[in-house]
C-alpha cells in the first residue's frame, strides 16, 4: 500500500496503531514530515509546542536530547538560549560553549526543556520549522507524541501529498 493510500485510510478513522504510525514514519519523506510535524506543533488542536517537545524530550535518550537543545541553540544563538526558560540551558552550558552534550543534556527534565521552548518560541516563531525538521530526523519517537498530535500529523501529510 502506498504512503497516500494509507493517509487516505487513517486520516477518516480518527485512530492510529503502531503499525499504521510506523509505516507513515518509514515511507513519508523527511521534509514532508518535519513540515506536517511543524504542522501539529502549531496546531490549536494539540497540546502547546512546548509541552509537545518537552514529551518528546522525556521519550529521548541523552543523544537526541542533546541533538534536541543543541538545534534550539542554532536557532537562537548561544547567548539567547543560554538565557532561555530561566537560565536552564546557561546553567548546564560550559562558559563560551555552543554546544550541549548528552551528559549536560540528561540533567534536565521535560519541564525545563518545556520551559526553555516556550521562551524561545516566544522570541522564534519558526522554531516550531526548526523542530519538525529535528524530530522527522528521529521519527521513532513521533509515535510518543499521542493521539491528538499523530492525528494531526498523519493529516497534514494527508493534505501534503495530495497536492
Amino acid at each position: 500500500m502506498g504512503l497516500l493510500d494509507a493517509l487516505s485510510q487513517m486520516v477518516p478513522s480518527s485512530s492510529l496503531s503502531e503499525a499504521d504510525v510506523d509505516h507513515v514514519t518509514r515511507n513519508a519523506p523527511a521534509d514532508a514530515l518535519g513540515s506536517a510535524l511543524a504542522g501539529a506543533f502549531r496546531s490549536d488542536g494539540t497540546p502547546p509546542l512546548g509541552e509537545l517537545v518537552g514529551q518528546l524530550f522525556g521519550n529521548s535518550n541523552d543523544q537526541q536530547r542533546a541533538g534536541l537543545l543543541n538545534q534550539i541553540i542554532a536557532s537562537m544563538g548561544p547567548v539567547a538560549a543560554s538565557a532561555l526558560g530561566g537560565g536552564v540551558l546557561g546553567r548546564i552550558l560550559a562558559p563560551g560553549a555552543a554546544q550541549v552534550t548528552p551528559g549536560q543534556a540528561s540533567q534536565l527534565s521535560p519541564e525545563d526543556v518545556q520551559a526553555v521552548v516556550n521562551h524561545a518560541h516566544e522570541t522564534n516563531p519558526d522554531l516550531a520549522d526548526a523542530l519538525g525538521s529535528f524530530y522527522a530526523q528521529h521519527s521513532g519517537l513521533i509515535k510518543t507524541l499521542g493521539g491528538a498530535a499523530l492525528m494531526m500529523v498523519v493529516t497534514h501529510l494527508k493534505g501534503r501529498s495530495s497536492e
